[in-house]
């Protein structure tokens, strides 16, 4: 099993971030070369996971011949937890927290080539980032990923979905957070009021306008052309086909592989039995 290292990475609000990093402990079937590079997978988490959750996933991947790295989504984990001068959301996320990430990613793995695996919300976040950042990653790998989006929710579940979003948008707000850490497994954990706010929003409009956004990022994703693996669970009512599509969907140019597992794992129990995942994870890469 791959050994972790560690490294500290503080943003602009004091928040530090830590990046896990696991080296490649297996070998890699493909030759490595300039034209064939290894690739480097940063591993984004859902709301409320914390990156070490992720290890084990992460271990066995990198057994099977992939540097690996955990990123962790600020608010969440080992980052601390929001209060209400959390000021945060989508936007500062993608342009301040991913890249900041991935430098450690490229400076510890300079032969590596980046892609980014999103996890539920991390998923979200990872197509922002590549529809601004053109060019800077490989691929999206969307795991249990789709968008909140209530039309993308079939019978009750979306109006639930559309009713229940905007109360815990309003919540925070008058709190000054979200304190989902107080309601047990399913209350997303503390949250910063304007992430909760930009989560709320997308879930109405179906459109990603975060707060703060300085481009159009539905339009940048209608251009992404990078390769896209998708990979659902039949048992998933977080992220549904239709809520996975609805994302995919942004992407009509994007060259995307879709992948359904049928074993019972619900919207996180592939990350601590996750050899079907990666047996998923390892075909896609090997054929990039």
């Amino acid at each position: 099993m791959a050994r972790v290292e560690r490294v500290e990475v503080q943003v602009p609000d004091g928040t530090t971030l830590p990046v896990r990093l696991f080296p490649a402990s297996g070998a890699h079937r493909h030759p490595v070369s300039a034209d064939l590079p290894r690739p480097a997978i940063l591993i984004l988490p859902g709301l409320a996971v914390p990156g070490e959750f992720y290890e084990y996933f992460a271990k066995v991947l990198a057994g099977r011949g992939f540097d690996v790295a955990i990123g962790e989504l600020r608010g969440n984990g080992d980052s601390g937890k929001p209060d209400s001068s959390s000021a945060y959301g989508y936007h500062e996320l993608v342009t301040v927290d991913l890249p900041a990430m991935l430098s450690v990613v490229r400076e510890r793995f300079p032969d590596s080539t980046p892609y980014l695996l999103g996890h539920s919300l991390g998923g979200q976040l990872a197509t922002m980032y590549a529809a601004r950042a053109r060019g800077k990653v490989a691929g999206l790998l969307l795991v249990a990923s789709g968008t909140p989006y209530f039309r993308g929710y079939r019978g009750l579940f979306g109006p639930g979905v559309l009713v229940g979003t905007a109360a815990v948008a309003v919540a925070a707000n008058l709190a000054g957070f979200w304190p989902g850490d107080l309601l047990g497994s399913r209350g997303f954990g503390r949250q910063s009021k304007v992430l909760i706010a930009d989560w709320a929003r997308l879930a109405r409009t179906g459109r990603f306008v975060p707060v703060g956004a300085d481009v159009d990022y539905d339009e940048r994703m209608s251009r992404l052309t990078l390769p896209v693996l998708s990979v659902r669970f039949t048992d998933d009512e977080f992220a549904p086909e239709s809520s996975a599509e609805h994302l995919l969907s942004k992407m009509p140019k994007a060259h995307i592989t879709r992948e359904t597992v049928t074993q019972p794992a619900g919207h996180n129990g592939w990350i601590t039995d996750p050899n079907s995942t990666v047996d998923l994870v390892e075909k896609w890469l090997r054929d990039r």
